[in-house]
């Protein structure tokens, strides 16, 4: 029996793939980045290295971030799903979920002491938290054993939670066998796309998705709402805002595709 939708939920995106999401009445923040704009310099060997990151500031300050925050989820460790500021700004005993024991090792070594691994069965204060899979990148990227360790190991969540309508959250990973599996297991109301068509030199293919994935989640998921973020804060992100503005118009998505603000607040 299915439960009818009674509680609202709230996506703020904040900035980059920095996200506050209320499900169930609980917030989480996921992969925040809480840098102030330049402190970092860009991704070597990445496109536009030559910029720093992130490009551009946050917009609120750190305080309102964190306000509100039950817990922080970490999709993975690379510096603009998680930074030292954050590491530095955030409590050390927030409730924190990582994807993996090698994560979690990491992040109990800057002082978190409430560290959690994500797996397929997580209730949290009532909110059931999934891990799922994802490639940050291309087969033909992690057939080079030392660009494979670079890019690393990722994860999407899935949140529900009763009354509520369920939210994926893909993460930092191109379009694979398990983002359609994802969609099949869990029929999302709410897709949440990192969509910047962030690139290595000397690739011609993307290592997370882009612009063509918010027209195949439509496909794949006609009656989801698709929300897509991850752009113009990090070096090397190639696809902008106003260009994939630009495509769902010419795709004629636009009614189905959400392309917010940094700190706009969407709900559910």
């Amino acid at each position: 029996m299915e439960i009818p939708t009674t509680q609202s939920v709230k996506i703020q995106l904040i900035r980059n793939a920095s996200l506050k999401i209320t499900c169930g009445d609980k917030v989480f923040l996921v992969d925040p980045m809480l840098a102030k704009k330049g402190a970092y310099p860009g991704f070597e060997g990445t496109f536009r290295s030559h910029l720093r990151n992130p490009m551009i500031d946050l917009p609120m300050p750190v305080e309102d971030v964190m306000e509100g925050v039950d817990a922080v989820i970490v999709s993975h460790t690379h510096l603009d799903h998680w930074d030292e500021a954050a590491q530095e700004l955030l409590r050390k005993d927030l409730p924190l979920f990582a994807q993996d024991e090698a994560d979690a090792q990491i992040i109990r070594g800057q002082g978190f002491t409430d560290v959690r691994i994500l797996g397929a069965d997580v209730i949290f204060e009532g909110v059931h938290l999934t891990k799922t899979g994802g490639l940050h990148g291309t087969d033909s990227m992690f057939s080079v054993p030392q660009l494979a360790e670079i890019l690393g190991k990722v994860m999407g969540i899935v949140f529900q939670a009763p009354g509520s309508k369920t939210v994926y959250v893909a993460g930092d990973t191109v379009w694979d066998k398990e983002v359609d599996e994802t969609l099949a297991k869990f029929n999302p109301d709410v897709i949440i796309l990192n969509t910047g068509d962030a690139r290595l030199d000397g690739f011609s293919d993307p290592i997370i998705m882009s612009k063509d994935d918010t027209l195949h989640a439509h496909q794949a998921a006609p009656n989801a709402t698709i929300i897509a973020v991850h752009m113009d804060a990090i070096n090397h992100t190639a696809l902008s805002r106003q260009e994939l503005r630009e495509y769902v118009q010419q795709k004629d998505i636009q009614d189905h595709v959400l392309i917010p603000d940094d700190g706009e607040i969407l709900q559910f």
